[in-house]
């Protein structure tokens, strides 16, 4: 008697945001704000976070690592991490993004930059969340942070 074949997993559809950005820089400068960990510690600083306390470790390169890590004025420690998965200089970069308070939360950011007259376009997908709470937080964050990113560009 056959055995009755094997039922495929449901493929989940996992909550995830997409924002478009407009500056006023050359793709090199918005590649250098993701990739520099100096000019990344200009913009990625939350208003939460004490000046000087936020830490950049970039390693670049398809299968390097990174942590970004920042200490709240409450006294708390954030830490995130993960690993470059696609690196297309001054045009994408696609790396997975995990707290490490909730490491088994992992999800999956792409930046894709594009010329845009005598600027960008930044095209931010942030996918795989745990859930909607989850997405609707980091949308808030990143729309914030963003605003940063914007002002050092200008």
């Amino acid at each position: 008697m056959a055995q009755p074949a094997a039922a495929k997993p449901a493929f989940v559809e996992r909550p995830s945001l997409t924002l478009t950005r407009r500056f006023r820089a050359r793709p090199e400068k918005v590649w250098a704000a993701w990739t520099d960990p100096e000019t990344l510690i200009g913009w990625f600083c939350t208003t939460k976070a004490k000046p000087g306390t936020l830490r950049a470790e970039l390693d670049v390169r398809i299968g390097g690592r990174y942590r970004i890590s920042f200490d709240m004025e409450s006294g708390e420690h954030s830490e995130v991490g993960g690993v470059y998965q696609e690196v297309v200089p001054n045009e994408k970069l696609v790396f997975s993004w995990a707290w490490h308070s909730t490491p088994e939360r992992e999800s999956l950011v792409t930046v894709a930059i594009k010329p845009d007259g005598a600027g960008s376009l930044m095209v931010f997908t942030h996918e795989q969340f745990f859930d909607e709470t989850a997405r609707d937080n980091h949308t808030k964050g990143w729309n914030e942070l963003f605003a940063q990113l914007e002002a050092i560009l200008a």
